[in-house]
């Protein structure tokens, strides 16, 4: 039995759990583990302040962030003309610099940083394909990743317009994360019994320690709660087996993650019609 995320519903509450609250379940289903268990990531990726992007292993491919339209469309107002409206109105608290008001300089683009949910009604996903075809720019283009340069001519004055949401930044949305989890597990020899560790980047948890990383240890099956850390406001940097037959990387400034693992995944992964998957041949 499946829940509308694609999640299967357990049937019974795993031992050990009792009724306290979900903070309490995260710290049993995912306990903290080692940060040394970043080490391999480390050899393999460098650097992982804002998440251990992995190369092919040997294959991989990118999982895009959902977007969604208003089922009205696309207006001419933007995030921007909204922004700027509500400072005028004095909605919006006063950021002050001496005598300037950060909020009266730059742009409003539009979209998030972290966890992001469905819209609600009146909302549909909105394909970067189906996009990149209305408005002629590709879906990434040559060269880069997915993130907040893509989509120039979608913008006006580079923000978004307000029929538009875009894909949040630094982390999958519910929806994509609860179905990339779900592939994984059909996809590994132990299913929803297979052990994996989560790793969140420092920029997550308010750059408190760049040394003593941030891992925790649990079922790939539980990784729904992972969702719904109390620790940050994101899916994880780094999701991985614990047999490193695959791993994720959901970086901080991107749109997008990168899962790095066996052919059959990767397939899987590009065929799953609940997902947006594209191999980026200059980011493998």
């Amino acid at each position: 039995m499946t829940d509308h995320s694609g999640v299967p519903a357990r049937l019974a509450r795993p031992a050990g759990l009792d009724s306290t609250g979900p903070s309490d379940d995260f710290a049993v289903l995912w306990p903290r583990a080692a940060s040394t268990e970043t080490a391999w990531l480390e050899e393999l990726a460098g650097s992982g302040v804002t998440g251990f992007m992995p190369p092919p292993m040997p294959d991989a491919a990118w999982v895009l962030n959902a977007m969604y339209e208003h089922e009205s469309g696309p207006t001419d107002a933007t995030y921007d003309d909204l922004h700027r409206a509500r400072v005028a109105e004095g909605l919006v608290p006063t950021r002050m610099i001496g005598d300037m008001d950060l909020n009266t300089i730059g742009t409003a683009t539009g979209g998030g940083l972290g966890r992001a949910e469905h819209p609600g009604p009146g909302w549909r996903r909105l394909r970067w394909a189906e996009l990149a075809g209305r408005v002629g720019d590709p879906v990434v283009p040559e060269g880069m990743l997915p993130c907040f340069r893509c989509f120039p001519s979608a913008k006006i004055a580079s923000s978004w317009p307000l029929g538009i949401r875009p894909p949040t930044e630094g982390s999958m949305d519910r929806a994509t994360w609860n179905r990339v989890t779900a592939v994984l597990a059909e996809n590994s020899p132990d299913g929803a019994d297979t052990r994996c560790l989560a790793y969140y980047n420092p920029l997550m948890l308010g750059c408190e320690d760049f040394d003593d990383l941030h891992v925790r240890a649990g079922r790939l099956g539980d990784a729904a709660i992972l969702y719904d850390t109390p620790d940050a406001d994101f899916s994880p940097s780094n999701l991985w087996a614990q047999d490193r037959s695959w791993v994720l990387c959901t970086d901080y400034d991107l749109w997008g993650t990168k899962i790095a693992g066996p052919s059959a995944l990767i397939e899987a992964l590009l065929s799953d019609p609940e997902l947006e998957s594209v191999r980026l041949p200059w980011a493998r």
